[in-house]
């Protein structure tokens, strides 16, 4: 929800106190200068003894640098609760994407996401220091200048709380109904434009090869002037709303002398009080200015809390495995939410796989739904999937390939049975699922740091000669050799290495891991085909010599010799595809020969 965002954007009252009793006495201290100057240059007019003035003139000098000592540290105290307060923000943010990343991403593009992760998370802190803040400290300040001028003079008091109410009212109607849709407007607009920038430098050889980098310049001065009118609607609105503020501060002025000049000509107010009595509005609206910003502001945090939201909900959405739910123990897998209602006890530990010739996964009449799909992608899918097995997935665009890897990995939440090593995966939790099953996905992602620093991340406890070793398991020694070893750069997204070698890497990394299953969702996507066959052949191979377990969805003609099973998906239903040929599988002790010969043979699979 918007409302917990928010909260969380919140300081609690504890940090938030200093700054706004800092921001309080420096506003009063700025209310009370305007009446000290006031009353001393209108008393030193009357040519009173010196000695008469000096309380006066301590006091102007008082206000003046208080006003300035608070200012500041209200500056460092606000400041330093709202950015500690936004790293609480950015934690909560990133716990929640972890929860829904990746398959609950999907809809939010990337260049967008960026923009809601980064500029709107960022106007967050606008939600303390230019919303809540100010509305307090001009409320209490508001108040205490009323009593005192009610002091002095109490119709000057009446006049002076009447005109704040109608500046209150009239500014902050005004406010609200004009930034109502231009903030929105504009939110939208950003991060529009973020995402026509953010594909335009990620894709410009493309771009470059096809001849369209200036229809894609020209989609992105398009979004830019849109932005640039938004910007300048809501700027249209503060000077709208500055320029009622000023108006309501002189006709307080205006209307304070004919009601308090009675009383100065009868000698019941003194020439400096009225002074003091009629100047003191213009420090008060001062103040009090900051009430219609900070609508603005408030409408600006909220559609950034909204956008937020709306790319990384406080809630896992539906078909989409919730991390942090406790697993049950009833083999229900397909309700996430009966999970935490069980009150079961996660296991400390990830399943062990079984002997060779036994399931190391077995899928019963499993369905599945992509998150945010109409309907479901799997159908009542059984599979059995032994140690040592090497398993093509093979099937059309939108088969549910993708669905099924997302599912053994954990992703996308399912009905029916799903086992690990002979153990519901329902009552696992699903991080000890993916310590067994290990997904590469088709674009994987390559940070820009070095070789090293990419292999690193799957175990940053290897050895050079470690990651030297995975890299010659993958075919990618003599290469790395070639650019300077583990030092290399691979750039911004892997843009310095080719489609087939970013594959490579994160192949390597998963086998530095060490993952008893790997699922390879198509491995080859982007690869020419003699590149994609190589990388199919190379990685079948290397799970053949290590005895692994492999599930690998590809739409390239694998091998046969390298493979045990080969399974075919259409929609979303699952078969058997004949393997004419006798294959030895290899692995750890008690591994022998298995032989595919029949579409229905026992360890097939059906749908």
């Amino acid at each position: 929800m918007t409302r917990s965002l928010l909260r969380t954007a919140q300081p609690d009252a504890r940090r938030a106190a200093p700054g706004i009793a800092a921001g309080s006495l420096s506003a009063l201290s700025a209310v009370a200068l305007l009446a000290a100057s006031a009353y001393l240059i209108t008393r030193a007019a009357e040519q009173p003894p010196i000695l008469y003035l000096s309380l006066a003139v301590v006091g102007v000098r008082a206000f003046a640098l208080t006003r300035a000592v608070f200012r500041y540290l209200e500056r460092l105290a606000s400041h330093d609760a709202a950015f500690r307060q936004l790293a609480v923000v950015r934690t909560e943010l990133y716990r929640r994407l972890v929860r829904v990343a990746p398959a609950g991403l999907g809809r939010t593009d990337r260049g967008d996401l960026l923009a809601r992760v980064v500029g709107d998370v960022d106007t967050l802190q606008d939600l303390p220091l230019r919303v809540v803040q100010p509305l307090v400290v001009s409320g209490l300040t508001s108040v205490v200048a009323v009593v005192g001028v009610a002091l002095v003079s109490p119709p000057a008091a009446a006049v002076l709380a009447g005109t704040l109410t109608v500046a209150l009212v009239v500014g902050c109607v005004a406010a609200d109904r004009l930034a109502r849709r231009s903030e929105r407007m504009l939110a939208a607009r950003r991060g529009a434009l973020s995402a026509a920038v953010v594909d335009l430098v990620q894709n410009l050889d493309v771009l470059v090869a096809f001849e369209a980098v200036d229809a894609r310049l020209g989609r992105v001065a398009t979004l830019d002037a849109d932005l640039r009118r938004a910007s300048s609607r809501r700027a249209l609105t503060a000077g709208v709303v500055a320029a009622v503020l000023s108006a309501l501060s002189g006709a307080a002025v205006l209307v304070t002398i004919p009601v308090v000049a009675p009383a100065v000509a009868s000698g019941g107010l003194s020439g400096p009080a009225f002074a003091l009595v009629v100047l003191v509005p213009l420090a008060v609206f001062e103040v009090v200015g900051a009430v219609p910003t900070a609508v603005l502001a408030w409408r600006r945090v909220r559609a950034s809390g909204e956008r937020v939201d709306s790319a990384v909900p406080s809630e896992v959405p539906d078909g989409v495995v919730d991390d942090e739910a406790v697993p049950s123990g009833d083999g229900d897998a397909h309700e996430p939410g009966r999970a935490a209602a069980a009150g079961a006890t996660t296991p400390a530990t990830q399943p062990a796989l079984p002997p060779a010739a036994r399931p190391a996964l077995r899928l019963r009449d499993v369905s599945a739904t992509w998150p945010g799909a109409a309907g479901p992608a799997l159908r009542g899918v059984d599979l059995d999937v032994a140690v040592g097995d090497r398993i093509v997935v093979e099937g059309p665009s939108g088969a549910g390939k993708t669905t099924l890897a997302s599912v053994l990995a954990r992703f996308v939440e399912h009905t029916g049975r799903y086992e690990v090593g002979g153990v519901d995966t329902s009552t696992l939790a699903p991080a000890a699922v993916r310590a067994t099953v290990g997904l590469v996905e088709q674009a994987p992602y390559l940070f820009d740091e070095s070789l090293r620093q990419n292999l690193l991340f799957a175990r940053d406890t290897a050895t050079d000669d470690e990651l030297l070793a995975v890299l010659d398991r993958v075919g990618l020694g003599p290469w790395a050799d070639a650019r300077g070893g583990l030092d290399a750069p691979v750039g911004e997204r892997g843009v310095l290495v080719s489609g087939g070698q970013a594959q490579r890497i994160s192949l390597a990394r998963a086998l530095l891991r060490g993952f008893p299953v790997l699922v390879l969702d198509e491995p080859t996507a982007g690869l020419d085909p003699e590149t994609a066959g190589r990388l199919v052949r190379d990685v079948l191979t290397t799970a053949r010599d290590d005895g692994s377990t492999v599930v690998v969805v590809s739409h390239v003609e694998v091998p046969v010799e390298l493979v045990t099973r080969r399974v075919r998906i259409e929609a979303g239903r699952l078969r058997e595809v004949p393997v004419d040929v006798e294959v030895e599988v290899a692995g750890s002790a008690g591994s022998g020969v298995a032989s595919i010969a029949e579409p229905g043979a026992e360890r097939g699979a059906c749908g």
